[in-house]
């Protein structure tokens, strides 16, 4: 029960600074500004982790590794502590562990990813019915952007309603089930 108890925490703290990490990686990536109050909180919340990084991990193509990476070896440590708590010595025996873990990890990372993406546009749709001038509708507009200009291009709207956002999530979805 303590093991239960303690791999939800983990699991819940692991899980944020990873959401963090990823939020900071694709503000970054889609140019959003961090001149509002989800960005400075991204900012505060992952510095301590991102900035030593950067000193020793350049980025890639314009984008930050630094943010990334971490997100993704959280992951890493949080799934090789539930497969040893969960009693995978078995499996770590056959040398089998370290693939398992990794490729594991990087599946969990993009689920993040997507989960991301579902969050943002299910917010974006909501704060332009209810405010649509917002502080926070900018910064969702930047972040979805490239993810709903493509499908805004073969479905226009109706009834001046944006159905993009609808069917993003969707996709979202669909890709969800393949990873």
């Amino acid at each position: 029960m303590f093991t239960q108890a303690g791999l939800f925490l983990l699991d819940a703290l692991i899980g944020f600074l990873t959401f963090a990490l990823l939020l900071r990686f694709y503000m970054q990536a889609f140019r959003v500004s961090f001149r509002n109050q989800v960005g400075a909180f991204v900012v505060q919340l992952t510095n301590w982790l991102v900035m030593p990084l950067r000193k020793v991990l350049p980025g890639l193509f314009g984008l930050d590794l630094a943010s990334v990476l971490p997100a993704y070896l959280l992951q890493v440590l949080l799934l090789f502590v539930v497969f040893l708590l969960r009693g995978g010595l078995d499996v770590a025996a056959t040398g089998n562990l370290h693939g398992l873990i990794f490729w594991t990890a990087l599946l969990a990372t993009l689920r993040i990813s997507v989960y991301l993406l579902i969050g943002a546009l299910f917010l974006q749709a909501i704060l332009s019915w209810v405010s649509p001038h917002s502080p926070l509708a900018q910064p969702l507009a930047q972040l979805t952007r490239p993810f709903l200009d493509p499908i805004r291009r073969i479905v226009p709207p109706i009834a001046a309603i944006d159905l993009s956002p609808l069917i993003a999530i969707l996709l979202a979805q669909v890709v969800l089930i393949f990873l």
